[in-house]
């Protein structure tokens, strides 16, 4: 090999479609015998991040990494080589589940690989953490499950803010009835989606070519290979069905979650339905940028709102809920006031929506790495923060949500209203219309698309009665071989 330079040899390897090996072969006779050997599967921005954080925590040593763009591959590898880190290299994440030398992965790749890659993991003896939402349909978030049980694994989901102290004490306070009964629950994801941002997806009809570092094949995976009609291959694909799953799976799967836990941690919710659109982009995207989900639990709602437009056209902010500065977090609202919280934690509120002496606020989630961690020491699965069936319900709310979404049909303005009948709701729509209006957003020409409502059998985790024939073809996906999540774990 001394002719042979690091690229030609990646290229060689990955074009045989094996496992590369770019240094010694990690031993425990090298470091204390109980560290945990760690692979990060998909090396892109949040994989990057998974890189760093866990790189940082005592005994905790990467000894692979995996990625079909062997460009993100390569620059990894690199900076491991200038540390003097042996860290092995894979393009087939099957490839590096076969290696014995890897206790746990934590994965960061696009939805669509999230649920395989995880019962993968738990059939090779892997503990995993799993990046959110933890599944790109509802059934495999259960197949997820069921594969962490009968493997006994670890699996954590990515919702960081599990682990946020502020979050946990602002729960317990409420739930001990210091502000009266939750009447409502709203989860908020106004995050910048326009141009200038990362929401635009430019594109046209025609295919675009497939960047040449990129095992098209193996990116794709479950998903189907379609040609690719955006200009980026990468982070845009969460704005296209097949891939992502919007705003509901991408931030906004974290304050989903906060509204679930806030709400007690039920199951599903017994009906949904939602309305939104893509406005003022007229770019290759799918997945609605403003959207609404109404999650009817009784006897709270939980209401969850997406805006990727800033507060007016031409303004580069984002809307503020009551100007308590909530733009992405959670707002629960009781008889006597409301807490309101983003990242670390908010203030009390009281129904004239003026700020009371009472803050609770704290760490926003930083320990939650540390946390999956030491349950993997543990072996216990109640140690987690977020174990993944709490991860699989939260991601499992926003795919209910999409749903209806997607069989929804365009409505008027007045026809919408007439169709609501609850007041909390109604107070989400009209506050959209104005948004959408002061966006100089035409309703006429880009009508609101309306959902129907649908019910959900909480215990089977199906669609039923009305719409549900049509509902429950979003359910679970067709799996494009070989890369196909098995109905028996």
């Amino acid at each position: 090999m001394s002719g042979l330079t690091r690229r030609d040899f990646l290229k060689s390897t990955m074009a045989a479609g094996v496992a590369m090996t770019l240094a010694a072969p990690y031993s425990r006779v090298l470091g204390a015998n109980n560290d945990i050997r760690l692979a990060v599967v998909g090396t892109g921005g949040q994989g990057s991040g998974h890189i760093r954080t866990f790189g940082r925590i005592p005994g905790v040593r990467i000894v692979a990494i995996c990625d079909a763009d062997r460009d993100h591959l390569e620059r990894h590898l690199e900076r491991f080589k200038k540390n003097n880190q042996d860290v092995t290299g894979y393009t087939d994440v099957r490839k590096l589940l076969d290696d014995k030398n890897i206790d746990a992965i934590s994965s960061a790749t696009p939805n669509h690989w999230h649920s395989l890659v995880t019962i993968l993991a738990c059939q090779a003896g892997k503990d995993v953490y799993i990046e959110k939402p933890v599944s790109h349909e509802i059934w495999e978030g259960r197949k997820m499950v069921e594969a962490a049980r009968k493997y006994n694994r670890i699996v954590q989901t990515g919702t960081q803010k599990r682990s946020s102290e502020a979050h946990k004490a602002a729960y317990k306070w409420i739930h001990e009835g210091n502000l009266g009964p939750i009447k409502w629950v709203r989860s908020l994801c106004y995050k910048a989606r326009y141009e200038g941002t990362n929401g635009i997806v430019n594109g046209t009809n025609g295919p675009n070519p497939v960047p040449e570092s990129v095992d098209y094949n193996l990116w794709c995976g479950p998903a189907d290979m379609e040609p690719l009609r955006r200009e980026q291959l990468h982070y845009k694909w969460h704005w296209v069905w097949n891939t992502g799953n919007g705003d509901l799976g991408n931030q906004g799967i974290h304050e989903m979650d906060l509204g679930r836990w806030a709400l007690g941690d039920p199951k599903l919710a017994p009906r949904v339905l939602s309305f939104g659109g893509r406005f003022r982009v007229n770019d290759a995207g799918e997945t609605a940028n403003t959207q609404i989900v109404f999650l009817d639990y009784k006897p709270a709602p939980l209401i969850f709102e997406v805006r990727g437009l800033p507060c007016k056209k031409g303004d580069r902010a984002m809307d503020n809920w009551r100007r308590t500065g909530t733009r992405i977090g959670v707002i629960v609202q009781c008889e006597n006031g409301y807490w309101a919280a983003g990242d670390g934690g908010g203030w009390v509120w009281d129904n004239d929506n003026k700020r009371t002496d009472k803050q609770i606020s704290g760490g926003g989630g930083g320990g939650h790495y540390q946390n999956f961690i030491d349950a993997v020491r543990s072996r216990k699965v109640s140690d987690l923060n977020a174990d993944i069936e709490k991860g699989h319900l939260s991601s499992a709310l926003s795919h209910m949500g999409n749903i209806s979404y997607r069989l929804g049909k365009k409505m008027s303005v007045s026809e919408i209203r007439s169709s609501i009948d609850n007041e909390y709701l109604m107070d989400s729509f009209e506050r959209m219309v104005e948004h959408l209006k002061v966006n100089e957003v035409d309703l006429e020409k880009e009508p609101i698309t309306m959902g129907p409502m649908l019910t959900m059998d909480t215990e089977k985790e199906e669609f039923v009665g009305e719409h549900s024939e049509l509902a429950n073809i979003f359910i679970k996906r067709n799996y494009r071989e070989p890369f196909v999540v098995p109905d028996e774990v």
